[in-house]
């Protein structure tokens, strides 16, 4: 019998491992060819709302991506983590409106919208470590972006996974019943539609 558990967990150490050994240049150069990418994609360009996140560490880089879209006057929401692994959200109000928080990551500290908040979102952008060719993704492992995405109504939002080059996958992802797969993948080379 497959342990789904097991499989995850092993795939998520190599994933990480190869991501801790991406230089700090090659990091600075993803984050901003991956800027331009999610810009150009016609959901995005066109987005009133957009749900992302604050990247950390050798996560695909979304600094100057929230940057833009607060410039463009676009409404950025961003998560907050409670206390049971769910998320809230917030509005993005520039880089002086983040604070740390648990786990190594930056929320924002502009009042909280609450968790159905990500439903008026025209795109969400989500986190991943791999995205497979069927669209299911490999989170850190607490399922918080699951539940968020299973509270998005059908076909209002396009969800991107934003990755690094190399984290899509061509071989399944392991998947739980759980998980929720996403529309497309967002890398520095390209966006790849999934679904």
């Amino acid at each position: 019998m497959v342990d789904v558990g097991t499989d995850k967990q092993a795939l998520r150490q190599r994933l990480l491992a190869r991501r801790r050994e991406l230089s700090a240049r090659t990091l600075a150069e993803a984050a901003s060819d991956l800027r331009e990418v999610l810009l150009a994609t016609p959901e995005v360009a066109g987005a009133r709302t957009v749900a992302a996140y604050v990247s950390v560490g050798p996560e695909p880089g979304t600094g100057s991506l929230l940057e833009e879209l607060e410039e463009r006057g676009v409404e950025t929401l961003l998560p907050v983590q409670t206390g049971d692994g769910d998320l809230d959200w917030a509005r993005y109000t520039g880089p002086l409106g983040l604070a740390p928080a648990t786990r190594g990551v930056l929320e924002p500290q502009a009042r909280r919208l609450g968790t159905d908040a990500v439903r008026r979102a025209d795109v969400v952008l989500v986190p991943a470590l791999a995205v497979d060719r069927r669209g299911y993704r490999m989170g850190r492992g607490g399922g918080s972006y699951d539940r968020a995405l299973a509270r998005l109504v059908p076909g209002h939002a396009v969800v991107i996974a934003v990755l690094h080059d190399g984290e899509l996958l061509d071989l399944p992802v392991p998947t739980e019943l759980h998980d929720r797969p996403v529309d497309a993948a967002a890398t520095p080379s390209g966006l790849v539609r999934l679904r």
